[in-house]
């Protein structure tokens, strides 16, 4: 079905990008150890920076600041689920800092002894955290944008498009910052299998942002 406001394409365009970063690296965790293999540190900190750069600071503070005061303000519908997930995006954020921190304990500390229970922890907290952000953008695509679609004014649209289509997710958009283009193709590149990320690559091979 095609979106009526750009803001509801930007939305799900990068919940999908996120959601393919989120599986790909479960995929690159379970590769690593059926493979008897310790991950590549360097794309997994790629992963999680992208992760905690774009998603947690740039897509959920929008959401937060602009969409959910704006349906607050139209309906008490979904007063309870917008709660739950502003408390979602408060606790995300520091969980892929905390991700972030165990993930270079794991790499300095990698040769202690205590290195495997290192490596399940953190493996264990990654796959709890993948799996909560991906029923966090459902509940947003079930519950939040149909009800935006609703009750949301010419007004509101115009500024929350205004909003959405400024500092554009790398994975998701082709004029984004070039100089964020290596960090991204690495992910891309070194990944198992890219899940859901096709016209990602595709733009990242461009030399140059399209006009």
């Amino acid at each position: 079905m095609m979106d009526t406001h750009p803001t509801l394409r930007i939305i799900r365009d990068e919940h999908s990008a996120l959601s393919a970063v989120l599986r790909s690296i479960g995929l690159f965790l379970s590769e690593s150890r059926r493979h008897g293999v310790w991950p590549d540190f360097k794309v997994l900190r790629a992963m999680l920076f992208y992760i905690d750069e774009f998603p947690e600071q740039v897509h959920h503070t929008k959401e937060s600041n602009l969409l959910f005061p704006m349906l607050r303000a139209r309906s008490d519908a979904l007063a309870a689920i917008l709660d739950r997930l502003d408390h979602d995006h408060a606790e995300s954020h520091a969980a892929v800092r905390e991700l972030e921190h165990k993930l270079l304990g794991l790499e300095m500390m990698s040769d202690a002894a205590d290195a495997e229970s290192r490596r399940a922890g953190f493996e264990a907290e990654m796959r709890t955290y993948i799996a909560s952000y991906l029923e966090h953008m459902r509940t947003e695509e079930i519950e939040v944008l149909p009800l935006a679609e609703q009750v949301l004014t010419a007004s509101d649209w115009a500024e929350l498009d205004a909003a959405f289509m400024q500092n554009r997710d790398p994975l998701t958009h082709r004029d984004a910052d070039d100089a964020f283009r290596p960090l991204f193709k690495k992910i891309l590149m070194t990944l198992p299998s890219p899940i859901g990320l096709g016209p990602a690559i595709e733009a990242l091979h461009d030399s140059h942002p399209r006009s």
